[in-house]
């Protein structure tokens, strides 16, 4: 899979994932929860998206935050691939954000 473009990086941040800031090599967004264990459920969620996709975000976790960064390694970038995770990784995280 090929690396984006800065350009066709920016037009797919406005586009699909309007809240995902770039850094440098990566694309990233904080995760807000109430408690440790509604943030720690999310990243298993994300965790089981991940692996079917075969992509796995860098991540941390700090009590109620959860912090990704995707890129693609293989790629030495950002690629189609890293936004599709990060639209499925909003998606989870509307469910968490309509059950809480």
């Amino acid at each position: 899979m090929k690396a984006l473009s800065e350009s066709e990086i920016s037009k797919m941040l406005l586009v699909k994932c309007k809240d995902w800031q770039l850094k440098g090599s990566y694309i990233e967004k904080d995760f807000k929860f109430t408690t440790f264990v509604e943030a720690f459920s999310f990243m298993t969620a994300v965790a089981l998206k991940a692996e079917k996709m075969d992509h796995h975000p860098d991540w941390s976790n700090v009590y109620n935050s959860v912090n990704i960064n995707l890129s693609t390694h293989d790629a030495g970038g950002i690629t189609k691939l890293d936004f599709e995770l990060a639209e499925a990784i909003d998606s989870i995280f509307i469910i968490y954000q309509t059950t809480a």
